[in-house]
């Protein structure tokens, strides 16, 4: 068990840089035939500098339920492809139409609207590409578990999940700021696809029911936390370290937790939010450290 910070820190670099060979390990297993305009469009936003932390939290889950991290990799590196495809929509000027994303101009800056929003698509099918294809997994898992984690990984990411978060997010642009609202399309566009990362790397690795209903209000919790921290630094946060401008999301009139409830009220709410997803790993133990721990460090974004 890590003793402090910077093992901790230490730790999740070597996962980041294990998820970064294996995603260029299926770029390059899949990318035969593919138009390198369209090939390096995906590539400059899937190694743009993220910080993997899905991926990251599908490995761990992976460990905690007593599996290793090579059984849950398709499924971690899939959903970092789902994530990257929705930033480059996400940034597109019939989105967000943001010029800067990670500190370095959006994908469609570079390549122009149409690759853009190609790259997306490709990205996208990539992910399911990757996360179907039995050869990627040891031979123990079954093809059943691999559809189960693939219908779960559908749903967090489609219309009932991030899809429909996104869609609310625009309809309520200029909208009297709602609590009820604001959660509303947080769960869906942000805390169901943190979630899914947890039950889908979790269920590969052998995870029991009542394993995945323990990470399933983990991953809501943090989910959330995530959410609320991102807009805290959105309206508050330092456009230098961000690598993105800071107060869009203001000037645009959306629906944020700041909107709705203030600074100060919505760092609260992290902290709460930080404090139930703590509480659900209880079952689990010592053995979770490392997923407490990554709740903390979010939290600390803010405090």
């Amino acid at each position: 068990m890590p003793g402090n910070r910077v093992e901790l820190d230490q730790h999740l670099r070597e996962m980041k840089e294990k998820i970064e060979a294996s995603l260029r390990g299926f770029i390059e297993k899949y990318s035969q035939g593919v138009p390198s305009k369209l090939k390096e469009a995906v590539e400059y936003s899937l190694f743009a500098g993220g910080k993997r932390i899905r991926p990251i939290l599908a490995l761990e889950a992976a460990e905690l339920v007593g599996g290793v991290h090579e059984t849950a990799m398709p499924v971690a590196c899939g959903i970092e492809m789902i994530h990257t495809y929705s930033l480059i929509h996400d940034d597109l000027p019939a989105m967000d139409d943001d010029d800067l994303r990670r500190g370095v101009p959006t994908n469609h800056k570079v390549f122009g609207e149409a690759i853009a929003i190609l790259a997306g698509d490709a990205l996208l099918t990539l992910a399911f590409n990757v996360m179907s294809d039995l050869d990627n997994y040891p031979e123990d898992v079954s093809p059943s578990t691999v559809l189960q984690a693939l219908a779960l990984v559908a749903k967090a990411a489609g219309w009932s999940g991030m899809v429909g978060g996104q869609v609310v997010d625009i309809e309520m642009e200029g909208a009297e700021p709602s609590a009820c609202v604001v959660e509303e399309i947080h769960t869906n566009k942000t805390a169901k696809m943190i979630q899914v990362s947890l039950l889908a790397g979790a269920l590969v690795a052998g995870a029991s029911q009542e394993e995945m209903g323990t990470l399933e209000r983990y991953g809501m919790s943090l989910g959330l936390t995530f959410q609320v921290v991102d807009d805290i630094l959105g309206a508050i946060g330092d456009e230098k370290s961000l690598g993105k401008p800071v107060g869009k999301d203001i000037q645009r009139g959306k629906m944020t937790y700041p909107a709705v409830w203030g600074v100060e009220e919505s760092k609260r709410r992290a902290e709460e939010l930080t404090d139930e997803a703590c509480k659900a790993l209880i079952p689990f133990g010592d053995r979770a450290y490392r997923l407490r721990a990554l709740s903390k460090m979010l939290l600390e974004r803010v405090s």
